[in-house]
C-alpha cells in the first residue's frame, strides 16, 4: 500500500479529527472512505449520463422514455452491483405469512 499525503486546510482537518473521535476510527480510514466513495460516484457519472442520455433521445423519437427507463432499472441496478464488485441481493418479499395456531387438548 502506497503512502499519500495531503495537506488540510485546519478547519477540515479539526471536522476530520472531531468525526474520527466520535467514531473510534483513525483518520486515515475515514480520508481512504471518502477517497473511494468519489471514485466510484465518478466512475459511474458517464454511465449515469449515458442512460439519461438514451431516455432522452428515446422519449423524442416517440417512445416513452419513462417506461424504457422503468424497463431497464433492473439491469441497470444489476451492471452497478457488479462494477461495484458484488452480486446484487435479490428482493425480499414486503409480506409476512401469519403463524398458524395450534389449538391445545
Amino acid at each position: 500500500m502506497s503512502l499519500v499525503s495531503i495537506r488540510l486546510p485546519d478547519d477540515l482537518e479539526a471536522r476530520l479529527a472531531r468525526e474520527a473521535e466520535r467514531t473510534q476510527r483513525p483518520k486515515a480510514e475515514i480520508a481512504l472512505d471518502a477517497i473511494v466513495d468519489y471514485l466510484q460516484r465518478a466512475e459511474r457519472k458517464p454511465f449515469l449520463a449515458e442512460i439519461a442520455r438514451a431516455a432522452r433521445s428515446s422519449s423524442r423519437e416517440g417512445s416513452d422514455g419513462l417506461a424504457s427507463a422503468e424497463k431497464a432499472l433492473p439491469l441497470d441496478n444489476e451492471a452497478l452491483a457488479i462494477a461495484d464488485g458484488f452480486d446484487a441481493p435479490e428482493p425480499k418479499a414486503k409480506y409476512r405469512t401469519r403463524e398458524k395456531k395450534t389449538k391445545k387438548r
